[in-house]
């Protein structure tokens, strides 16, 4: 049995080499579940597979999805600077990923394409590599019910229908999965935007769709 103290959360993940003297700053302030999540090695971690992706959203339990430790490292690391040299999540959105000048819409929902821009999730969950995470954002709203959080069901079935015509109509209705965040656990609250699980799809169909799109992880 081993007498070594475990590694402070922050260091966790992190090559010896690479050590920083004390806890960075933009992990001063995180939450117990993500210092709880961070301080796990990659190893441990399970990544979600299709069927269980499947039943966390058809069970609307949609905070169990986390990042992968290092990833979720990254990401807090990502905000943080997005903060100092964007002013916000938001304007780096709008901005640098959706390019939009305003977030007038031109029509009603789903009405014009350039209302709609889909992209990858930028930091996705931990997934099966097979699974492909994107996000569509909107310049019009999605209503949601006042009192439980959740789209209205005129919104859904608006939703629902694009994800058919989008997404089911080409890779086959098992392999699609939707669902749109509670206010309560959104990160970006001044986009509208919902998200879309795609099971094994064609990587020229993704290229296509998200026009050559590369999620920030990727490069970042």
């Amino acid at each position: 049995m081993s007498n070594e103290e475990p590694l402070p959360f922050w260091l966790v993940n992190v090559p010896r080499s690479q050590w920083p003297s004390e806890c960075p700053d933009f992990l001063r302030n995180c939450s117990d579940k993500d210092k709880r999540i961070i301080g796990m090695a990659d190893e441990e971690y399970k990544r979600l597979n299709w069927d269980e992706v499947k039943d966390i959203i058809r069970s609307d339990k949609i905070y169990v999805f986390h990042r992968i430790p290092s990833d979720l490292r990254r990401y807090r690391h990502f905000t943080y600077q997005l903060v100092k040299e964007y002013g916000g999540i938001m304007e780096f959105i709008v901005g640098a990923r959706l390019k939009w000048e305003d977030l007038k819409p031109r029509g009603k929902p789903f009405e014009f394409e350039e209302d709609i821009k889909i992209l990858y999730n930028d930091w996705p969950y931990g997934l099966d590599p097979s699974i492909v995470h994107l996000v569509i954002w909107t310049k019009f709203e999605l209503e949601d019910d006042p009192v439980t959080g959740r789209s209205t069901p005129q919104s859904f079935k608006e939703i629902d229908d694009f994800v058919k015509r989008t997404f089911t109509a080409v890779v086959g209705e098992g392999n699609v999965s939707w669902f749109k965040n509670w206010k309560s656990l959104k990160s970006v609250h001044a986009v509208e935007h919902f998200h879309v699980m795609l099971n094994v799809p064609d990587a020229e169909l993704i290229k296509g769709i998200t026009k050559g799109d590369v999620p920030m992880a990727e490069i970042w």
